[in-house]
């Protein structure tokens, strides 16, 4: 995700989007392509409010009024917690509310594509199912995810392709309804029993 981002160097092959190549462009050239990113370490500022970290995110605004109304209650539509706790600092927010406050980043601008690393990290299954509506949401208004999780019910929550990776090496790539519904494979691959992941 950071080499599509631009952030590390490809060290082979190319990245492309849209049918161009993209990996020697700097990063905010391409973020203004309409790609976005999430790391797994969310990349908030922790001592600025909810407020001011969206403020931040969004590319030119100097203000709140700069920042599309409706967009702004959209978010808060998959996030309400954002709109309780808009004053607090984001460094008190709980691990879920940072990982919310992260993806409305994001997304405070309309995005084609969002990378998104491990969303599911060391939260409460609650919370996870949380992050799983608010993604279903997202795609829904033809923005792609790209996610990188090792939680597979996530990952089947929201796949429509699934490529497994071992070792920096793709050993599978296919319809995630494929590997969901063979279960001998899942086993192969991922040493999960269907049943245990429902």
């Amino acid at each position: 995700l950071r080499t599509i981002m631009g952030l590390w160097r490809a060290s082979a092959g190319a990245v492309e989007f849209d049918g161009a190549p993209i990996h020697r462009h700097a990063t905010p050239d391409i973020a203004q392509l309409g790609i976005a990113y999430v790391p797994e370490s969310m990349g908030i500022f922790a001592d600025l409010a909810v407020r001011e970290n969206l403020l931040l995110a969004a590319r030119g605004a100097r203000s709140l009024a700069d920042i599309d109304t409706q967009r702004l209650e959209w978010i808060f539509g998959l996030f309400p917690a954002l709109k309780k706790f808009w004053l607090y600092p984001a460094g008190k927010l709980s691990g879920g509310q940072k990982q919310m406050l992260a993806i409305a980043r994001a997304i405070v601008e309309p995005r084609r594509l969002l990378l998104i690393d491990e969303p599911s990290k060391g939260l409460a299954p609650a919370i996870v199912a949380n992050l799983i509506a608010a993604l279903r949401e997202l795609k829904s208004t033809q923005t792609t995810v790209l996610l990188v999780e090792q939680n597979f019910a996530m990952a089947k929550a929201l796949g429509d392709t699934v490529a497994v990776m071992d070792d920096g090496r793709v050993v599978h790539a296919g319809a995630m309804k494929q590997l969901v519904e063979d279960e001998a494979l899942q086993q192969r691959l991922l040493g999960l029993s269907l049943g245990a992941h429902q």
